[in-house]
């Protein structure tokens, strides 16, 4: 007797799909840590991740997740003194928050109360394709 298992896509299988891209174990994986972490990871931190979750995976395809994730507005990346990128899932579209880095542990942590309203007045022919507000200076474990 052959039984067959029922699966139900997960939210973050379906926000890709959504996006017209396969929901590999990859990916669903990667977002889902995202999701989850309550700040923006580096590339390391999402490897360590995945390897706790028993996700098998390289460093390049890791990046190119990482890199499809953002393309398809699912993730942003933050830059960081420390010449590190760090990502975060996407909240929904058009959702901006500022971010805060920590100068002596090298922590980021999202000001999700904080949204940039600013707008920008450019000049003619130039179009923003990004921008990040991002305070520096000292987190509570630190001080």
């Amino acid at each position: 007797m052959t039984s067959s298992l029922e699966t139900t896509p997960t939210a973050s299988a379906l926000r890709i799909a959504a996006r017209g891209g396969r929901a590999t174990r990859t990916r669903v994986a990667v977002l889902d840590i995202l999701s989850r972490a309550g700040r923006p990871l580096s590339h390391d931190e999402v490897g360590v991740a995945l390897d706790d979750g028993g996700v098998e995976h390289d460093r390049v395809t890791l990046y190119r997740t990482l890199d499809w994730l953002v393309t398809h507005e699912l993730a942003h990346r933050v830059s960081g003194t420390d010449r590190v990128w760090r990502f975060n899932a996407a909240v929904d579209e058009g959702h901006g928050h500022a971010h805060f880095h920590c100068a002596r542990c090298g922590s980021v942590f999202c000001l999700e109360s904080l949204q940039p309203t600013i707008a920008a007045t450019l000049p003619a022919g130039f179009r923003c394709e990004r921008a990040e507000l991002t305070f520096y200076g000292s987190c509570p474990n630190c001080r």
